[in-house]
């Protein structure tokens, strides 16, 4: 008898006037409505999303009831260019997808503290659905113009 697990996996870099400052991978928490989204689509002929998008968190840890619009223990940070970033996959190989060849990018407007981030399906706002979210080891300092890349990929494979 085989089972399946999902597993995610964060990786950042922080670059700071054109050097990398830290890099981090962690595991992340693929929230219920992340794996209900995985399972509709997949074996209940749902609609999928369409793009997805990386956003950064600024408090609190995640907890798997959490939802894009619903999510008490933690803060979405903005303070940087733009909306949250489409997360650009490059296709299913050998049980995984990424967007390893082109990592969400965020430059920040101000000085910060960040602590992970997450995966959706809303470019901004709280409809939608949230997948999964990562935290750092530890809080984060980001300064004006500081970049960072977050790649996520989620492997399905024998539990």
């Amino acid at each position: 008898m085989n089972s399946m697990k999902i597993r995610g996996k964060y990786k950042w870099e922080l670059i700071r006037d054109g050097k990398v400052i830290w890099t981090e991978e962690q595991e992340n928490l693929i929230v219920n409505a992340g794996l209900d989204y995985f399972l509709g689509v997949g074996l209940s002929d749902e609609t999928p999303d369409g793009t997805h998008y990386v956003g950064l968190k600024d408090t609190g840890t995640a907890a798997a009831a959490d939802t894009l619009a619903s999510h008490a223990s933690w803060a979405e940070l903005t303070n940087y260019t733009g909306d949250r970033k489409a997360w650009v996959e490059a296709g299913v190989s050998s049980q995984n997808i990424t967007n390893s060849a082109s990592p969400a990018s965020f430059t920040f407007t101000s000085a910060d503290t960040i602590y992970g981030s997450f995966l959706c399906s809303a470019a901004s706002g709280t409809s939608g659905t949230l997948i999964s979210v990562g935290d750092f080891s530890a809080s984060r300092a980001v300064l004006t113009d500081d970049v960072l890349n977050c790649t996520y990929s989620i492997t399905a494979a024998d539990a």
